[in-house]
């Protein structure tokens, strides 16, 4: 069985972040989204990946690389415009072939893993598996009506009367019968050809789709609460690793980890939190729930439940929490609660 991870999105709800950097990038407790992705899929024993990839395709090789380092070997798929997830079945047909595969939204976060529903789907083989879970608005998803043996026997692309609560999450798994029928429907009125139009379109030939509900964490992360919450909870599961330096006059708290390189200097760091590789900590109060990231620094600064990207300067704040704050973004400022600061930023808050 072969994967097909979809990362060619534009990611319009993550702006500014995604005007320069692709939302698979941004990170969640310290790893970037898709990086969790990509080992979600290496436990379920698949090392065929194919990641569809858009105008921010050479950003994503670029950080993702060959695969090697998931034990996994990576090809990547140029998608020229984003039409769709079927589309991205379509463009990928050479490099799927007749294979069995699994097909991932690169932007969706399932800590607890997919190994189990990967496992049904290996046992019982059906033509077309999707994983469901039950949501409280599932008019804002594609939604599946289910009988009582996990058949589907209807799906909807953001209904606006719902036929069930069961909201597709962004995992399936295909066998080659998913060909005809991408190859078969017509764009929507969004102009994209459907994954759900798709499927219907084998239910309504009479081929058997099956349904496999999650009861873990999920969360699409294509919105800014959606990767802070993921952080948080993320986060719960730390462990303590103190790889780099902390010096006598600081004081750690909880789960922290401070990655080789990091320095910790006088402040106080409460778990969980991640003190990413090579950045420095200096009179800083890092509360719970923080990601800070690699080659960053914080001078004279309070900050919680936030994520500092890789290579940003941020001193003199006090009090900063649920924020997101860009790759290499300087921030000086006092007296603010919360900051949504793009990649490469320079800003300066007055008290």
């Amino acid at each position: 069985m072969k994967a097909l991870v979809l990362s060619g999105g534009m990611g319009i709800r993550l702006r500014p972040f995604t005007h320069s950097s692709p939302k698979q990038l941004v990170p969640v407790a310290g790893k970037a989204v898709l990086e969790h992705v990509l080992n979600n899929i290496r436990e379920t024993g698949i090392t065929e990946i194919g990641i569809v990839v858009g105008d921010s395709g050479d950003r994503i090789s670029e950080a993702i690389g060959d695969g090697s380092r998931f034990g996994a070997r990576i090809t990547y798929i140029r998608q020229e415009e984003p039409l769709g997830l079927a589309h991205c079945v379509v463009v990928a047909r050479e490099f799927l072939g007749d294979d069995d595969f699994l097909m991932y939204l690169g932007d969706n976060m399932l800590p607890e893993g997919i190994t189990s529903v990967a496992r049904s789907f290996a046992k019982e083989r059906p033509p077309a598996q999707i994983v469901v879970q039950k949501v409280a608005n599932p008019g804002a998803f594609g939604v599946a009506e289910v009988d009582a043996e996990g058949t589907v026997v209807r799906l909807v692309e953001k209904p606006v009367t719902p036929v069930s609560d069961l909201a597709l999450i962004g995992v399936y798994f295909f066998t080659a019968a998913i060909h005809e029928a991408v190859a078969s429907i017509e764009p929507s009125p969004r102009g994209e050809l459907e994954i759900t139009d798709a499927l219907q379109w084998l239910v309504g030939r009479g081929v058997t789709v099956k349904a496999a509900e999650y009861t873990g964490y999920w969360q699409d992360t294509g919105q800014i609460d959606g990767v802070l919450e993921c952080n948080r909870r993320v986060l719960e599961k730390l462990r303590p690793d103190l790889s780099g330096e902390v010096d006598g006059a600081s004081r750690l708290t909880g789960a922290v980890v401070v990655e080789p390189g990091a320095r910790v200097v006088r402040s106080r760091i409460e778990g969980p939190a991640i003190i990413g590789a090579g950045s420095v900590v200096t009179d800083s109060h890092v509360g719970r729930y923080t990601s800070i990231g690699r080659r960053c620094e914080l001078r004279d600064t309070q900050i919680g439940d936030s994520i500092v990207l890789d290579g940003s300067t941020v001193a003199d704040l006090r009090g900063v929490t649920g924020s997101l704050i860009g790759r290499s973004a300087s921030v000086h400022a006092s007296r603010h609660h919360r900051l949504i600061i793009g990649d490469d930023s320079n800003v300066g808050i007055a008290s």
